[in-house]
């Protein structure tokens, strides 16, 4: 069996582990023969915890974890920059900007089962796409360049205004800011989860199939338009996608940090650059590493449940130290 495919079967395997496992896990720990009891009917506390409680966070955290990472394989394709994000292009900041103007104002409405600061946070995370795939195509064709440059001014220029919200906030509405922009997976109705996990995989599909694509683009434009892509309509569509998957989870955890560059990294070093197989791996691999940190945030110092954002940031940060010291290390090696 290929290298590629035994890392898909795995990734695929990881996943199904940590959604079985990591319910039973808390500051409870459940039996597995006390859950099976409460689907055959007896109504146990075990049953209810973990069906009512923990596997719609496990599942939330999956979903998120999936989409991060996806994101995170595309942007790298796009922008041919292995250390691209899903929040390079501002995405996180506008969105946070639009969650935290709602929870300012004490705006309280539900859509479609979504709260206000979720609607506001995807609002927010799709307009700030919106501008900056507009800054970047003035001259009728998307600069990479300009595509990055204009994500991070618009990074800067709404985090200013998001210092404003806190400046003007009273104790419990900073509280609620702060615990939101650190990213956390709280709990959500099956029916929430539902709508949204149609979307994550239909664009996952998408991206699979553009695999080839992505392929021969992460190298550069002129190879890609030798070999018959269609380059502006490829950026455009995976672009546009990307955001939209990023937007819908952080509207519903929060700005989650380095899924979107760990996991596509892990699976690079393991199995290789090929987006066919990436891409299904990262869906699989984001979706059971998040929930595994998220497991890790509600027991390592239970009763006290941390917010997820801060354990993938724990992890992340070092991650990208030996991630820029390995390509330091391998240039000087090159050289010599």
């Amino acid at each position: 069996m290929k290298k590629k495919n035994v890392l898909l079967l795995a990734s695929f395997l990881f996943l199904l582990a940590v959604l079985i496992g990591a319910p039973l896990i808390g500051s409870q720990s459940l039996a597995f023969h006390d859950v099976l009891r409460y689907l055959q009917g007896e109504q146990t506390s075990a049953g209810l915890i973990f069906f009512r409680i923990r596997l719609p966070r496990v599942l939330l955290a999956i979903i998120t974890g999936a989409s991060l990472s996806v994101a995170g394989v595309v942007f790298q394709a796009l922008l041919r920059n292995p250390l691209a994000t899903p929040y390079t292009l501002g995405v996180a900041s506008g969105s946070a900007l639009g969650a935290l103007t709602v929870i300012k104002t004490g705006i309280a409405f539900t859509v479609l089962g979504f709260s206000a600061t979720q609607f506001a946070a995807f609002l927010g995370s799709l307009l700030t796409i919106m501008l900056v795939y507009f800054l970047a195509t003035r001259l009728q064709r998307l600069s990479i360049y300009t595509l990055i440059l204009a994500g991070v001014t618009l990074n800067y220029f709404f985090s200013a205004f998001i210092l404003i919200l806190h400046y003007l906030s009273d104790f419990t509405e900073t509280h609620q800011m702060i615990r939101w922009t650190i990213g956390g997976l709280d709990i959500v109705a099956y029916q929430t989860l539902w709508r949204s996990l149609p979307v994550v995989l239909a664009i996952a599909l998408i991206f699979w199939g553009m695999g080839n694509s992505l392929n021969v683009l992460s190298t550069s434009e002129e190879i890609a338009m030798s070999k018959g892509v269609n380059v502006p309509r490829v950026q455009k569509i995976a672009l546009l996608l990307a955001s939209l998957i990023t937007g819908t989870v952080v509207a519903l955890s929060g700005p989650i940090g380095f899924i979107g560059l760990i996991v596509p990294h892990l699976l690079r070093l393991a199995g290789g650059p090929d987006h066919r197989y990436l891409i299904p791996a990262s869906l699989f691999f984001g979706g059971g590493f998040l929930a595994l940190a998220d497991t890790m945030a509600r027991t390592i110092l239970s009763p006290i449940d941390l917010p997820v954002g801060i354990i993938t940031t724990l992890l992340g940060g070092p991650f990208f130290l030996w991630l820029l010291a390995g390509k330091r290390g391998r240039r000087g090696r090159d050289r010599g």
